[in-house]
């Protein structure tokens, strides 16, 4: 059975595993109340209908990724013949399971913050300090586990220029470029199907670099999510019927982080990861403009109509629908030129 055809069915399995799970998970957490505080300040004032829309609904994608990830990991070995009583061919597999395990442990930091929230039925959950000690600490963790069993080279790698080896500055590097890109996937998550979109593209180009790579342990991970996210749409699309909360959101924004420093190529993950890099820029952008003008005339001004800047093409004029296309297209276009990248350098 060719890694392909198991990739496929890995996929396929995940997808159903998350898409039958909201039959059972959106009664639930209507049930239990688990329902979104929408702040309007947050959003335009029409997300005010929103309210009350079960969150937490990543658990539909983490649940089918981590179980048929492992599973279609296991099928690959047994149908290829690897030598499982060879400690060095488990490499592979620790690499799988730190990138596993680094994700779930975003998406538990994700969960806290939700249920934080819902308890208070506020929209402020873990202050930003918590956040950032709890980030830092899995950051630590998953940088070790992937210098001891996976790529130990410090080497940054822009495919056109490569640095000379970094040492321990390579990690510290790295901890700033982990924190700031799964917050910014987090931040992508404000629009119906969005985040679950752009992300379902991000995995499946990851997929075909891991094949390019030879990470084909890897690519079991990149299609589980792949299919599971595509599993969650069906309950995400606009008009959604359940929010992935933090609790997906922070699963998906380590799951994109953590794979592409296990590919250990720089400018892949950027290209990949373009779509949130601009949604957290913008914010940027936008505070210290405002902070600027501010000092300067008096009066903040913003630069755009409304941050992160997907909420800036709603103000637009545009539909949540039309958002995902055109994001989901951003990101097809600047994946293309991220396998281009490993073919070129």
């Amino acid at each position: 059975m060719s890694l392909w055809i198991i990739n496929l069915l890995t996929a396929l399995l995940s997808f159903v595993i998350a898409g039958v799970s909201g039959i059972f998970l959106v009664p639930f957490l209507h049930k239990i109340k688990f329902g979104q505080p929408i702040k309007t300040e947050d959003g335009p004032k029409w997300h005010a209908k929103k309210q009350g829309t079960p969150t937490m609904g990543g658990f539909m994608f983490i649940i089918s990724t981590v179980i048929t990830a492992i599973v279609g990991y296991w099928i690959y070995r047994l149908r290829n013949g690897i030598d499982t009583t060879d400690s060095a061919s488990f490499h592979p597999f620790y690499r799988l399971l730190a990138v596993i395990v680094f994700s779930a442990l975003f998406g538990l930091i994700g969960f806290i913050d939700d249920y934080t929230k819902v308890a208070r039925k506020h929209n402020d959950g873990l202050s930003v300090k918590q956040k950032i000690v709890l980030q830092l600490i899995c950051s630590f963790v998953f940088l070790f586990i992937i210098a001891k069993f996976g790529d130990g080279s410090t080497k940054i790698d822009l495919g056109f220029w490569v640095s000379p080896s970094l040492g321990i500055f390579y990690y510290i590097l790295m901890i700033p470029v982990i924190i700031y890109l799964t917050n910014a996937v987090n931040l992508t998550d404000g629009v119906d199907g969005l985040c679950g979109s752009v992300t379902f593209v991000a995995m499946l180009i990851f997929t075909i670099c891991c094949s390019i790579l030879g990470q084909n342990e890897l690519s079991c991970f990149t299609m589980a999510l792949a299919g599971g996210c595509l599993g969650f749409l069906i309950w995400n699309f606009n008009p959604a019927k359940c929010f992935m909360g933090d609790t997906g959101s922070m699963f998906l924004g380590a799951a994109v982080t953590a794979t592409g420093l296990v590919l250990h190529k720089h400018l892949l993950l950027l290209l990949v990861a373009l779509v949130y890099i601009c949604e957290a820029l913008s914010v940027v952008i936008q505070v210290l403009y405002f902070k600027y003008t501010k000092k300067k005339y008096g009066e903040g001004r913003r630069i755009f109509k409304m941050t992160p800047i997907h909420h800036h093409f709603e103000m637009s004029g545009f539909s949540e629908y039309k958002i995902v296309i055109t994001f989901s297209l951003v990101g097809i276009i600047f994946g293309i030129l991220g396998i281009l990248s490993l073919r070129a350098f």
